[in-house]
């Protein structure tokens, strides 16, 4: 157990993403809201090839557990598309912890004004858009874009999809035209969505969330539903204890009001999942990413 100069134990959060993205954004939420007696909690940032950098950092921290890295579809993704000396089956799962929709940004001066503008654009000359998200092309951005394309009847391989370390890199690349279409998390835009630099034109959920004005994916006439979910791992080798001390943490943390108005504020849905049931889950996801994409996409 790792503690700082006042005594208190110090509990670490890693983020296998550039600063400013949604892995960031969760972690930063955490540290706020989890109100532990003689508990500190810290961000480290440790990007590198959608979250595969952190995860081979966490499988080397064998029985610490005072660390846990931040995670998400995005890692499932990334593993499925990098090459990698470590999978999720090297750590420890701890929880899920919420869902996010992805939402089809474009910049405020786009002639696409619409998701009916979009497909029109994009069925008339599937190569004639370029595409980019803050995942790997295996995660949720990226695969949000391989679903819509689906459900056009496009081929997805035929645009180009440019992967950035989140949502700090990318929104650049969209407000300078190097980008026409973004297809990201919801949180990480909100700002820009409502200040009209770009333009929401639909978000991927069943219903709509207050926070933003955006039509589903459903509505605009794409038969898409899908959300992206963020998560915790911790080390391997911790004990059936030190696990059961984060599930409690994360279920506490769950009930609070504090966290509850983050969820609301940001877009995110609660999504508990603990032990067994996330592992399957991730084991579920896992299978989802590896039939979803198109083979050519494939480590």
């Amino acid at each position: 157990m790792f503690s700082g100069s006042d005594g208190n134990e110090r509990i670490r959060f890693v983020v296998p993403s550039d600063a400013g993205g949604g892995y960031d954004l969760t972690a930063r939420n955490l540290t706020q809201t989890l109100t532990t007696t003689n508990t500190d909690y810290d961000v480290v940032v440790l990007p590198g090839s959608g979250g595969v950098v952190g995860l081979g950092r966490l499988a080397l921290e064998v029985g610490n557990p005072d660390l846990a890295m931040v995670m998400g579809l995005g890692l499932i993704g990334a593993l499925e598309t990098t090459a990698s000396d470590f999978s999720i089956t090297d750590v420890t799962p701890v929880a899920k912890l919420l869902e996010e929709p992805e939402v089809v940004l474009v910049p405020a001066n786009s002639p696409l004004r619409t998701m009916s503008d979009l497909v029109a654009a994009w069925q008339q000359n599937p190569s004639g858009l370029s595409f980019a998200g803050g995942s790997a092309e295996g995660g949720p951005d990226g695969l949000f874009r391989v679903l819509l394309a689906r459900a056009i009847g496009v081929d997805a391989t035929a645009s180009d999809y440019r992967q950035f370390e989140g949502g700090g890199q990318l929104l650049p690349a969209l407000l300078t035209g190097e980008v026409d279409v973004a297809t990201t998390g919801v949180s990480e835009y909100l700002d820009q969505i409502a200040a009209g630099t770009v333009r929401a034109l639909a978000i991927s959920t069943a219903d709509r969330v207050p926070v933003i004005d955006a039509p589903t994916a459903r509505e605009a006439g794409v038969d898409v539903v899908f959300a992206n979910w963020r998560g915790l791992l911790a080390p391997p080798g911790i004990t059936g204890e030190q696990l059961d001390v984060w599930t409690e943490r994360i279920r506490n943390l769950d009930k609070t009001a504090a966290w509850q108005d983050v969820l609301t504020r940001n877009g995110w849905r609660s999504s508990i999942l603990t032990g067994d049931e996330f592992a399957q889950f991730i084991s579920e996801q896992a299978a989802f990413v590896h039939e979803s994409l198109p083979a050519s996409t494939h480590s």
